[in-house]
């Protein structure tokens, strides 16, 4: 899991912001989106899509001014896809106050030259964090595929 991880910081500045003066809940998505991608494509050495955003959840705000510090890791493989989980950390580097902002789960697929799935290698859980998330990561495959059959 480890060749697979990414941390990318962020300042969040007054045009990513609301009017409360936090960060728009969009713009972290669209961060969290792009280190996924970024991770997948370290793990299977492939372009990638994402076929969906699993779970969001945002625990707290960041403001104008906090840096946000995003880390993301393959948790798990299927055949063609890769389940990533993102954390994002905002700091305060003024006061050094650090606090859980986001966590989230996506799915990306691995595509080849003609834009088809294409195979990924498995991942291997090297820390009790990455056993835990490795572990639980077929529930959570489970859970995807019956919110897949729920007709809208």
């Amino acid at each position: 899991m480890s060749h697979s991880r990414t941390i990318i910081t962020k300042l969040v500045l007054p045009p990513d912001a609301n009017h409360l003066d936090t960060i728009f809940g969009g713009k972290v998505l669209a961060y969290i989106d792009e280190i996924a991608a970024i991770t997948a494509m370290k793990h299977s050495n492939k372009a990638v899509v994402t076929a969906s955003i699993d779970s969001v959840d945002f625990l707290s705000s960041a403001t104008v001014g906090d840096v946000l510090e995003l880390e993301a890791v393959v948790s798990s493989t299927g055949r063609t896809s890769m389940e990533v989980f993102v954390t994002v950390h905002s700091m305060d580097l003024l006061s050094g106050a650090k606090k859980l902002t986001t966590e989230s789960f996506l799915t990306m697929v691995a595509m080849d030259a003609e834009n088809k799935p294409t195979p990924v290698p498995g991942v291997y859980p090297e820390t009790d964090a990455e056993k835990r998330l490795f572990d639980t990561g077929p529930a959570r495959r489970d859970h995807r595929k019956l919110r897949r059959e729920i007709k809208h």
